[in-house]
């Protein structure tokens, strides 16, 4: 257990760093705790036990030095999502389902970390979490708009939530608003000027100091149930457990995919080893304990895990003594939230979300790969319109599918030689490149395999057609070529015979060696000859000048030149 590893090399000098980073943290941890539970349809206790749990498990298994796990803005909308059209507006179903899906997302992500299945999270490409982070934040905006100006709105869905706030704007409670509002702006302001700023803890007490003080009548949290979580094995009384499954392994994904990106980055700033498998299993195990402990699925968090870098945090002892800090409040003081404005939670949870939108993101992706940023622009209008679970599932599938089209119609190109550029390169690109009379060298900037194999075949043939010189041999540069399956090599057998009926040599160039291997067990280096399989591009160039006596000038640059027959690549 990693908490071994780190109690044997704990030194003192780290005590004090520890203990004040785990105090301010608890001051973090549950205003956010209590907003994110409402953000999951959940009472706001439960967001409490959900943040102290996974504290005090990560503290025993998880590799990373000051790592914070806890509810996650990104992860309590999809638990919303997923808990609420079962449950209705049954709370105590809620809380079992909620504990049920953590239970789920923390199995799958143990067996996917003694699996070895940390990579499954490179299948969540970056436009698409760029897209579905922005299309939660559109979602959970509008969601939580009423809150913060003192009314309720019926119904789901953005469509139905957008109708229902400008049709009950009329009944805007004032104070709410102002709480909510001023709270709203003073967190956005606080995160411009200085980020470390406790700004919503500040609030927090702001708020609650006006609501006593001054007698307000406005919507509060009310009675937080005193006392720890007790232990228990969630018994919703739905029996969707499917629903509930596919919930649980987009969500094991999502959270490991945050996990893994924050684990890695702080990794590499401490100089510390890099342990995704355990990573993986440590956040399962996290996910499962507060499950068992009436939480709710639970990520790591971009957020907090600054603020206690920031407040001087060593190792994991700071989420024990945060753990610990919330316990006491729990037991000792669980009415000092009592009189929180419901409206001040919705403007924590906006905050939150306005910092999920990437907009730096998406003007990179605009600039530097306009498909990828079409699929974000999916992705968020997918998560916005449909849903969280179907916006993600959309988005996903577009993704292979944006891969899988790359794969299919990859980049051609028919090479050349360009004055003063050593090397041969693509003819488009350089238009003043010459090409050796009679040899055709193609390049196709894929793996072979049975989707792109006849678009290698109709692409290298229309190359050999479309030479203004008849052709004698054609070479493909096959450095590219990283991989083919059988229905290539019966392509490249069939392309062969039709090019040896025309007279045309077929020959390779570049090709690794263990594309080779293969090749050789389809029989096809026997067919084509050992010989037309050559190392580099200059060596076939300059066998087929010798064979064919070709009057070619290999290179030259500044009035130099040198002859094919000398010639290297």
């Amino acid at each position: 257990m990693p908490v071994v590893r780190v109690a044997r090399r704990y030194q003192r000098s780290w005590l004090r760093g520890d203990l004040v980073a785990g105090l301010v943290l608890a001051a973090l941890l549950v205003p956010q705790g209590m907003a994110y539970a409402k953000l999951a349809g959940l009472p706001a206790v439960n967001g409490l036990y959900a943040t102290m749990v996974p504290l005090l498990a990560y503290a025993v298994l998880g590799p990373s030095r000051i790592l914070v796990l806890g509810p996650d803005s990104a992860i309590a909308p999809v638990v919303a999502a997923a808990i609420i059209p079962i449950a209705g507006n049954d709370t105590g179903e809620r809380v079992a389902l909620a504990g049920l899906l953590a239970i789920l997302v923390g199995v799958a992500c143990i067996a996917g970390g003694v699996a070895g299945f940390g990579f499954l999270t490179d299948l969540i490409s970056k436009p698409v979490r760029v897209g579905y982070l922005a299309g939660i934040a559109i979602s959970v905006i509008v969601g939580q708009l009423p809150g913060l100006l003192g009314f309720h709105v019926d119904g789901s869905g953005l469509a139905n939530e957008l109708t229902g706030l400008v049709r009950d704007l009329d009944q805007t409670d004032l104070q709410s608003f102002l709480l909510g509002g001023g709270t709203l702006a003073f967190m956005l302001a606080a995160r411009w000027i200085e980020p470390r700023i406790p700004a919503a803890l500040i609030a927090v007490v702001a708020t609650i100091a006006a609501v006593r003080l001054f007698d307000l009548s406005v919507e509060t949290v009310g009675p937080i149930p005193g006392g720890l979580p007790d232990f228990g094995i969630p018994n919703p009384n739905s029996s969707d457990y499917g629903r509930l499954a596919l919930t649980a392994i987009a969500l094991a994904l999502l959270a490991f995919a945050d996990t893994s990106v924050l684990s890695r980055s702080y990794a590499a700033r401490f100089g510390t080893e890099d342990e995704q498998d355990q990573e993986l299993r440590a956040l399962g195990a996290a996910n499962l304990a507060t499950g068992f402990f009436q939480g709710f699925p639970i990520s790591s968090s971009s957020s907090r895990t600054p603020v206690a870098e920031s407040a001087g945090a060593k190792t994991q002892l700071t989420g024990v003594i945060g753990a610990i800090s919330l316990g006491a409040i729990l037991v000792f003081a669980n009415g000092l939230f009592r009189d929180l404005p419901t409206a001040v939670l919705a403007a924590i949870v906006i905050a939150a979300m306005i910092g999920l939108v990437d907009l730096a993101g998406f003007r990179r992706l605009a600039r530097v790969h306009h498909p990828d940023f079409l699929l974000s622009m999916v992705c968020v209008g997918g998560v916005a319109v449909f849903g969280v679970l179907w916006g993600i599932g959309i988005a996903i599938g577009l993704s292979v599918l944006a891969f899988l089209w790359r794969a299919w119609h990859p980049y051609d190109a028919v090479l050349g030689r360009a004055t003063g550029v050593k090397g041969y390169h693509d003819i488009t690109r350089y238009p003043e490149a010459r090409q050796v009379p009679g040899l055709i060298i193609y390049r196709f900037d894929a793996p072979l395999f049975f989707a792109n194999a006849n678009i290698f075949r109709e692409r290298l043939l229309t190359a050999v057609r479309e030479s203004a010189i008849p052709v004698q041999t054609v070479v493909v540069a096959a450095e590219p070529i990283t991989d083919l399956d059988s229905t290539a090599a019966d392509m490249l057998t069939a392309l062969d015979q039709e090019l040896e009926s025309h007279e045309i040599e077929f020959a390779f160039a570049e090709l690794k060696d263990p594309v080779k291997d293969r090749l050789r067990r389809f029989g096809l280096v026997e067919r084509i000859g050992h010989e037309r399989f050559y190392p580099t591009i200059g060596m076939a160039v300059r066998r087929f000048v010798e064979e064919h006596d070709v009057d070619w000038v290999d290179w030259e640059e500044a009035g130099d030149w040198v002859p094919a027959t000398s010639a290297t690549n």
